[in-house]
């Protein structure tokens, strides 16, 4: 198995997980945040206002590392056909055409190309279908996280051992999309409950983690799992049992192509 065609250097790699460190914390606050009886609670907005400065830096730099004029036209044409596909999907149903091609193009191109074609395909599908909100950081490092996934997958695993390890990693990442999806708007959208508050699925601040983390397990199960995480994961699963191997020939075609021709220009 050859080698991703964007390999990522060690400064890279760092950039990269200072940005998943900082999209962590902005999803996972209301689990680490302590909180008092009658303390106000405000979400940590700083974090949201950040991420599109970090994904900026992290981009900066990985074209500064590797990914040369013609790795950025891949990354364009790709980020055009997944905004293309989220809008067909649209969520329906759970319908998400859009991260197959995510998984795939990581998986070639390398972790550094699938996060920044995570951001990426997120931010111009939002733009295509008026999809702009408070939501969209969250969608867009999420997805960054399934494409970086992508390209951190086993590279010496090839043929239908393939297909089947990256249908696997499909539904791991639809179901842990839908769950992280919901932390980011759980506390918003059932509001902040007071500590003592039973019987409730609402955020709790200031409440046991492992009380919170029930909660919340509860309110993913009920809102999502059983349904749009579901329809994710199958969606996504049967595009790349179908389309997988030949968009796989048709993306790894394309690398050599780009490496060759960026070897060419450095000689």
């Amino acid at each position: 198995m050859s080698a991703p065609a964007v390999p990522l250097r060690p400064r890279s790699a760092l950039v990269l997980a200072v940005a998943s460190l900082a999209g962590l914390m902005m999803l996972a606050w209301p689990l680490l945040l302590q909180a008092g009886t009658g303390d106000r609670v405000d979400p940590p907005f700083v974090f949201l206002a950040l991420l599109p400065v970090v994904v900026v830096v992290v981009l900066a730099e990985l074209s500064e590392g590797g990914m040369d004029s013609r790795v950025l036209a891949v990354l364009g044409v790709l980020s055009a056909v997944n905004a293309v596909l989220r809008a067909l999907g649209a969520g329906t149903a759970g319908i998400e055409l859009v991260f197959f091609l995510l998984v795939l193009a990581g998986r070639v191109f390398g972790a550094g190309f699938g996060f920044v074609l995570g951001c990426t395909s997120l931010f111009a599908s939002a733009l295509l279908t008026a999809g702009v909100g408070p939501w969209l950081p969250f969608q867009m490092i999420c997805s960054a996280w399934i494409g970086m996934g992508a390209g951190l997958l086993p590279r010496r695993v090839t043929g239908r051992w393939e297909i089947a390890m990256l249908v696997a990693y499909a539904v791991v990442a639809s179901y842990a999309f839908g769950i992280l999806m919901n932390l980011s708007s759980w506390p918003f959208a059932l509001g902040v409950a007071v500590p003592g508050h039973e019987g409730s699925l609402s955020y709790v601040a200031g409440a046991p983690l492992l009380e919170n983390l029930h909660r919340f397990g509860v309110y993913t199960l009920l809102t999502s799992t059983g349904s749009w995480d579901t329809g994710r994961a199958v969606t996504t699963s049967l595009a790349i049992v179908v389309l997988g191997p030949a968009i796989l020939t048709t993306l790894r075609r394309a690398a050599r192509r780009v490496t060759i021709e960026s070897a060419h220009l450095h000689t």
